[in-house]
């Protein structure tokens, strides 16, 4: 691929890049309600994407990381830029409320918002495509969730809105924002075995609808998401799993300020990893930990995700 592609490639994908940590930033997930406060970033929910968390206030923080060392073309080939380094951090605290009306026939409600900070370095050998910006990222809201849980499995869905609150500069100015809102319906559920809640087997689809971006004359595609995963406890307090995604970018990107060389790249990417979780029941507190990895990846950074949370549930 000549290297005017290459390059062409990257200073486009930029804005891709700092929405990668953006929505790293809007990771953030509460005990049994981690879907409630963001799961747009790949990654971003696991074991228990699908369960329906119990009624409580919840409080959470997280500190995420996105490091990829390639990006990947239509074809899943590995664009040619030597010296590239991705390196994503974003660190989060949000709220979630879930509340269940007496009548047994009334479904579980949920409403969140979280607030993230981002800081995103991107550099090859060429220094023309380097990218340094930090700052307040885009807000989450929730307005409505409903779920229920019946016997054996749970059923969730909600309504979600990402805001452009965080700084964004569409000529490649400082800031993490994304410039433009985005609307995610999601619907899911877990099944659960044994008796018990402790062994379950979970899945959240989503499907985002991106608005055009603000100062510029580019609109992201439509994507359609599935994560999920499944886990059982090794003790007590602890869980222990698989967690996985995958991504489909249905719509293309529009809009004249697109290089045609990038026209028509449509995103895809799988990823897997293990998860551990620590439930310390007494002190409503939850620990939890996962790690991530791309693969068949398309027209995108292929990397790896980390991530660390911690939650406070009052009921």
């Amino acid at each position: 691929m000549p290297k005017r592609i290459a390059l062409a490639r990257v200073h486009s994908l930029r804005d891709a890049l700092v929405g990668t940590v953006t929505l790293a930033c809007a990771v953030l997930r509460a005990a049994h309600a981690q879907q409630d406060i963001g799961h747009k970033i790949l990654g971003g929910v696991g074991i228990d994407a699908g369960v329906q968390s119990e009624p409580g206030l919840y409080f959470a923080g997280r500190l995420v990381r996105y490091g990829a060392t390639q990006i990947r073309d239509r074809d899943g080939t590995v664009v040619p830029l030597q010296g590239l380094d991705l390196d994503a951090w974003g660190g989060t605290f949000g709220a979630a409320f879930v509340t269940k009306p007496s009548s047994k026939r009334t479904p579980y409600f949920s409403f969140a918002l979280s607030v993230p900070i981002a800081k995103i370095s991107l550099s090859v050998d060429d220094p023309r495509v380097a990218l340094d910006r930090s700052g307040f990222a885009d807000l989450y809201i929730q307005p409505l969730k409903v779920g229920w849980r019946l016997t054996g499995f749970d059923l969730v869905g909600s309504y979600s809105i990402y805001a452009p609150t965080g700084r964004f500069e569409p000529r490649g100015g400082s800031g993490v924002g994304r410039g433009f809102w985005t609307q995610e319906f999601a619907l899911g559920g877990a099944a659960f075995f044994k008796g018990g809640r402790s062994r379950r087997v979970s899945a959240l689809a989503s499907y985002d609808v991106n608005s055009r971006k603000r100062g510029i004359d580019i609109r992201r595609g439509n994507t359609l998401q599935v994560q999920g995963g499944a886990g059982f406890p090794i003790a007590r307090v602890v869980t222990v799993g698989a967690a996985g995604y995958a991504l489909w970018q249905v719509t293309a990107d529009r809009g004249t300020a697109i290089p045609p060389a990038l026209r028509g790249q449509n995103d895809r990417v799988f990823g897997l990893g293990p998860e551990v979780q620590l439930v310390l029941p007494k002190q409503s507190l939850r620990l939890e930990a996962r790690a991530e990895f791309d693969f068949g990846v398309r027209s995108r950074p292929c990397g790896n995700v980390g991530a660390l949370g911690l939650t406070y549930r009052r009921s």
